[in-house]
């Protein structure tokens, strides 16, 4: 069984899914791939989203599909870039839409380890990828990790809100029970999709709202 250096918690969720045949080899292949070349994000932040999220904190989920493959940018949050880079575009759309949304001003850091550390987990299908090689570490068995991250949250726990946004992350929030969550959905913020219903989608109001009603306490977006 490969060792895993990932929240206690989430160790105890996904702990037979570290054990099974594919992990391992993932697991081998990562590591090499750390060893012969330049992968990100840091091997320390691979793990990341679940270490600034605890399992029984967790409110919100956010999909992302694949790490940001350009230097500096990668910190194992979806969407996410650490302080003093640059906003990427989807980024940008995200927090406009934010601030259209709550009111809230544009951050000056593209850092969503706030979200994170109020129970969103920011998770990427796929948690590394080769420099400047979009998609490099796809097919290799990330998928069939986060799946099971999906997988376990639908079936340990309910008044979830999952924002799914593009077909991908549709598809792979489509386990979720939409009577027992809420299922929010949107075409992707990247430029190329987020006039055509991102802007204006209101999702993170109605994630308040929805917390709210359950109970719990709205994100601080």
């Amino acid at each position: 069984m490969a060792e895993v250096r990932i929240a206690e918690d989430w160790k105890a969720v996904l702990g037979e899914e570290f054990k099974k045949p594919y992990f391992d080899e993932l697991v081998a292949y990562v590591k090499e791939e750390y060893r012969s070349g330049v992968v990100y994000p840091a091997a320390r932040n691979i793990f990341r989203a679940f270490d600034l999220c605890p399992f029984d904190k967790l409110r919100v989920v956010i999909i992302g599909q694949d790490p940001y493959h350009g230097p500096e940018q990668a910190n194992g949050l979806c969407f996410s870039v650490s302080e003093g880079v640059a906003f990427p575009p989807s980024l940008q759309n995200i927090l406009k839409e934010v601030s259209d949304d709550v009111g809230a001003p544009m951050p000056r850091s593209g850092e969503l380890e706030r979200w994170a550390e109020q129970g969103v987990l920011l998770l990427n299908a796929v948690l590394t990828v080769r420099a400047h090689c979009a998609a490099s570490h796809a097919g290799r068995g990330w998928e069939r990790f986060t799946d099971a991250v999906v997988r376990a949250i639908a079936q340990r726990k309910e008044g979830i809100v999952y924002m799914l946004w593009g077909n991908y992350a549709q598809k792979k929030g489509s386990i979720a029970n939409a009577e027992r969550n809420l299922i929010l959905r949107a075409v992707h913020p990247s430029p190329l999709s987020a006039y055509r219903g991102f802007f204006g989608c209101k999702h993170f109001s109605a994630a308040n709202d929805y917390l709210r009603s359950q109970g719990k306490e709205p994100i601080v977006w």
